[in-house]
């Protein structure tokens, strides 16, 4: 909007999702200040014109951001997300799995509500979240969330020794239990596993089954659930990022979003 300063964004992390959402946020109307890195010595060629590259939580308040967008990992979510609050930001997670600690949920909660910030928790690489979010209002039954992806996609993970991931001759379900076993065992892979249960009924009675399909070269979700509101499927299927098999496009693609709903003066 004319006269508007753009809005200061911080992200941590400067993986494939981090760089390709600034990206694509080259256009929108917002300053790319920080990115937060373990090691701010190694030299960083492809940082945002302006950026300044940090490695501690308490940094963040020289920088004085609007949004700090986490793109890193589970073990970032709580430092970072307390200093950012703390700072007056408000605090956008991608690493969602991070909140099956119950505590950590807790806290960044409590900090939010001091701070009179907020804590949002971005879809990642899902659709439908936003309905399932607003079913939960008039009652959800049940939540079955299904998670599909290629063999390569699960290498490095407990699912090597579920399946064998190498010879596969069809779709196999090696993982079925509660979405917060799931984030905690395959919290890269499964990550959107949190998301799907903070927005309907829980970790513990959210239902995650985990697939390889030497069959399918996109990853896919499909999100199952009933109750008062009535029935709800969706599915989509997400090619990976070039620089992360283990990460759907659609998770940067909903982070961009996420930000550009702060600056858009029309928002859906």
């Amino acid at each position: 909007m004319t006269g508007t300063p753009p809005l200061r964004v911080a992200f941590i992390g400067w993986g494939a999702i981090a760089r390709t959402a600034a990206s694509l946020l080259v256009d929108a109307p917002v300053e790319i200040v920080a990115v937060a890195v373990r090691d701010a010595t190694a030299p960083r060629p492809d940082l945002p014109l302006g950026a300044k590259l940090i490695s501690k939580p308490g940094e963040l308040a020289d920088v004085a951001p609007g949004v700090v967008a986490e793109a890193a990992s589970r073990e970032s979510v709580g430092p970072w997300g307390h200093a950012s609050l703390s700072a007056g930001a408000d605090y956008v997670v991608s690493s969602v799995s991070a909140l099956a600690d119950e505590a950590l949920l807790a806290s960044l909660r409590d900090s939010a509500a001091a701070a009179g910030s907020r804590v949002h928790i971005q879809p990642g690489a899902l659709g439908g979240i936003d309905a399932l979010a607003s079913a939960r209002t008039m009652g959800i039954d049940a939540v079955v969330h299904r998670i599909v992806k290629p063999p390569r996609a699960w290498r490095g993970t407990p699912a090597e020794s579920l399946c064998a991931l190498e010879s596969l001759p069809a779709a196999e379900t090696f993982f079925r239990g509660a979405a917060s076993d799931a984030a905690s065992t395959f919290p890269k892979n499964a990550n959107a596993a949190m998301t799907v249960a903070l927005a309907g009924i829980g970790p513990q009675r959210t239902q995650i089954e985990l697939v390889a399909d030497p069959e399918t070269t996109t990853n896919r979700h499909e999100i199952s659930a009933h109750g008062a509101f009535g029935e709800l499927n969706v599915s989509i299927s997400n090619k990976p990022l070039p620089d992360n098999p283990k990460t759907s496009a659609m998770a940067a693609l909903n982070l961009v979003r996420a930000i550009e709903n702060r600056v858009n003066a029309i928002v859906v």
